[in-house]
């Protein structure tokens, strides 16, 4: 029985470059392909360059190393996807396609695609918002993830496609530095509270948002992966949580901890798009499917960070 041979596509961002790392402790070093659009200083393990509009060559990536699962996550998150609207669709939605269409054609077995809040907007209810929420995101960002969610469920319903998705809330880690999202203000403010530098939210005080822990996210991630397919009742993406706060809290929590950070707030064109989501999420669906259940909370997430960060 072969083994599984996993690909990474966006392996250098946020969530890619921890994923990947759980990833071969999982499957091993040589059974995980590490790939993005530029190359990663340092990086160790197989790692090549891939551009995700590229299908030819992503066709013989798959190929050339039998794999029979991708993890996708090359996107232009929300902040940035807004200065760049037409590229940001282009980029989401072709690279998408492209991994799709590759993995119907070569017989990949599993697809994961990231989804995100970011698909939700106007008209739902912002506390403990419900798995099927009518979905009407105001970003570019958002319009892409609900397009790629009911792609998703196209794939499997018509080809057979076993592709798994979560909704990803603020995913918030020490491993590296913020990628371009409305919710980065939860990860800077902890570098700037360890290098003992005031901090400038980009958010209102008391603007609340779903968040997780990175080592949440990872393993729901995992998770959702190895279950059982009759498990999966959502083909198009599950709702996860971790935990919801405002700025004004994780400033609490992290004075704390470092007596004398200070925070002040001047919000930015962010916060219009903070408005749109979620103040908390509903994820008894992953719960109920697959036993989704958080280990984080805002207090012992803070002190993760700030004893990681520090060293």
């Amino acid at each position: 029985m072969s083994k599984d041979k996993i690909l990474v596509i966006g392996a250098n961002g946020q969530i890619g470059s921890v994923l990947t790392e759980a990833l071969r402790k999982e499957f091993g070093d040589a059974n995980v392909i590490a790939t993005d659009i530029r190359a990663r200083e340092g990086y160790d393990g197989q790692f090549e360059l891939l551009n995700v509009l590229d299908r030819p060559a992503i066709a013989s990536t798959v190929n050339r190393h039998g794999i029979t699962q991708v993890y996708h996550l090359a996107a232009i998150l929300s902040a940035k996807g807004e200065q760049n609207p037409l590229q940001t669709w282009d980029i989401n939605m072709g690279g998408l396609f492209n991994v799709f269409e590759v993995a119907r054609e070569t017989g990949v077995q599993k697809v994961f695609f990231p989804s995100s809040i970011a698909v939700f907007g106007a008209d739902i209810p912002k506390q403990m918002t419900p798995q099927n929420a009518v979905l009407k995101p105001t970003t570019v960002y958002g319009m892409s993830k609900a397009s790629g969610e009911l792609w998703s469920q196209y794939y499997f319903q018509k080809f057979g496609l076993d592709v798994r998705s979560l909704r990803y809330p603020g995913v918030i880690g020490w491993q590296s530095q913020p990628g371009g999202g409305t919710t980065d203000y939860a990860v800077e403010i902890y570098h700037y509270a360890v290098r003992g530098e005031d901090y400038t939210c980009f958010l209102s005080e008391n603007t609340a948002l779903p968040m997780i822990y990175m080592d949440d996210a990872i393993r729901a991630t995992l998770e959702l992966m190895d279950a059982d397919a009759s498990k999966i009742g959502e083909r198009t993406s599950y709702n996860l949580a971790g935990m919801s706060f405002s700025p004004s809290e994780i400033a609490a929590a992290i004075q704390a901890q470092v007596p004398g950070f200070s925070v002040s707030y001047q919000p930015d064109f962010r916060q219009a798009i903070a408005e749109s989501w979620p103040a908390s999420i509903d994820d008894r669906a992953a719960r109920n499917d697959w036993g989704w259940q958080p280990k984080y909370n805002l207090e012992n997430m803070t002190k993760d960070m700030l004893f990681h960060l520090k060293k």
